[in-house]
């Protein structure tokens, strides 16, 4: 009897082992897979509103014409504590102005033409930051899965000596998985250097924000601001006494002038309309990593520093650096391309990866036909949620319940798989076609329409 509830306790044990690798897994892919979308995040922008005005540049007069006139509208509604200028880019040839109330698109002149609707891009960059659980939670749980997707991938090496010898080894598929395992190692070797990037980088972004409440708390009274000054820069001080609009154009004259090697993408006002207000400016440079040096101006427009962000010390230009690398805002369309390319590899070695370990277990007579269908289940439930918040933002508008429409889309695979574990794949990879090519026809419709 004793025997029996041991066999029976150690099976649970390891069903339960099963699940909650399945789950790691499970998010892992969906961290993957989002962040491979994201990779088109400014042209997701464009997909949602296709006719929003664009240029290619705007003069200074006409961002200070266009804060001026968003500003105007803020009467009457609570204070903002930054205005956010988004200048035209390549990748984003769009002017957009947003606070704490409010976001707008203006048009050349500085006119607001219409407000920023791009809540599904949101949701999609929020799926990857932090899983949609807000604050510091999110980001701790998504850099802890950098942090594991770093092990698994340098344990992954270790642990197959060979694996750089066979790089370009593929046998045939067979039942015992031996083509699945072989295209799993091959992955892994020809998307190492991109793997330990991502997940390095990840990992620093997500426990960075750990790092930075830990130090806020010892040795700043909780300020954060004070604890990420060293290397982003500080604020001024507040100074809540009523003051004019400041001299942004002077400040984007003068970037012209004593900065002509760097590109401005940003023009941030800390505390707007008060004696403490101040004028940043974030600007790219060129063949570097950094996401911008910061350049700080007084309210006349009169330069005072920058952080250092470009030429400071390298722990500063080395967390700089961190954001671009992990997303590949970098090197223009070659380099998107490439992280579409290598992060729908890392995708397919994620879901191979359950799949092998599945095999073996079965050839060892630990049969799971439910795990497995959850696995299936997640492999195409997820890019079906996706595709379905999607095909909402396009049917019901900016304000579709993005979030709620993923997870319990994904919730209801689930479900399925462990109801109908025989046809849930195939059921699966019908509607993700349809949801794909219904979404690319409806867009297209509509981009034609406007």
């Amino acid at each position: 009897m004793n025997q029996v509830v041991h066999k029976s306790t150690v099976q649970r044990s390891l069903s339960a082992h099963a699940a909650l690798g399945l789950l790691a897994s499970a998010l892992l892919y969906i961290l993957c897979l989002t962040g491979t979308v994201t990779v088109l995040y400014e042209e997701w922008q464009r997909v949602e509103q296709p006719d929003a005005p664009e240029m290619t540049a705007i003069a200074p007069a006409a961002v200070q014409t266009a804060i001026a006139n968003l500003l105007a509208g803020e009467k009457g509604r609570k204070a903002t504590g930054h205005l956010y200028v988004h200048l035209p880019t390549d990748a984003l040839p769009r002017t957009t102005i947003t606070t704490d109330n409010q976001a707008a698109h203006v048009d050349a002149r500085g006119a607001l033409a219409m407000p920023e609707r791009n809540a599904w891009s949101e949701f999609l960059l929020g799926l990857h930051d932090m899983l949609n659980v807000p604050g510091v939670i999110g980001m701790t749980i998504v850099g802890a899965l950098g942090v594991m997707m770093l092990a698994l991938t340098l344990t992954g090496i270790i642990a197959h000596p060979r694996i750089f010898r066979d790089a370009f080894r593929l046998r045939a598929r067979d039942k015992g998985g031996v083509g699945l395992a072989d295209w799993h190692n091959r992955l892994g070797v020809w998307t190492l250097p991109f793997a330990i990037a991502i997940a390095l980088t990840g990992a620093m972004i997500g426990l960075g924000s750990i790092n930075g409440y830990g130090l806020a708390g010892l040795f700043y009274k909780g300020d954060l601001e004070a604890a990420y000054a060293p290397i982003f820069g500080e604020e001024g001080k507040p100074d809540p006494k009523s003051a004019p609009l400041p001299d942004v154009a002077a400040a984007l004259r003068t970037m012209a002038q004593r900065f002509p090697e760097a590109r401005p993408l940003y023009v941030i006002l800390h505390e707007p309309l008060t004696a403490g207000q101040q004028v940043q400016v974030l600007a790219g440079h060129d063949r570097r990593l950094i996401f911008g040096e910061t350049y700080a101006f007084d309210s006349q427009g009169r330069f005072t520093g920058k952080a250092g962000l470009s030429d400071g010390h390298i722990g500063q230009q080395v967390a700089a650096s961190a954001y671009n690398l992990h997303f590949g805002n970098y090197g223009g369309w070659p380099v998107k391309l490439a992280y579409i390319l290598f992060g729908a590899a890392l995708c397919g070695m994620i879901a191979a990866g359950v799949l092998i370990w599945l095999g073996k277990r079965e050839r060892r007579g630990f049969h799971h036909p439910r795990l497995r269908a959850a696995w299936h289940a997640i492999i195409w439930g997820v890019p079906f949620a996706l595709s379905m918040t999607f095909l909402a933002r396009l049917t019901i508008g900016n304000e579709a319940p993005f979030v709620a429409i993923f997870w319990l889309l994904l919730l209801a695979s689930l479900i399925a798989a462990l109801c109908l574990p025989d046809t849930i794949r195939r059921g699966l990879q019908f509607l993700l076609g349809a949801g794909v090519i219904g979404g690319g026809l409806l867009a297209a419709a509509l981009a034609l329409g406007g």
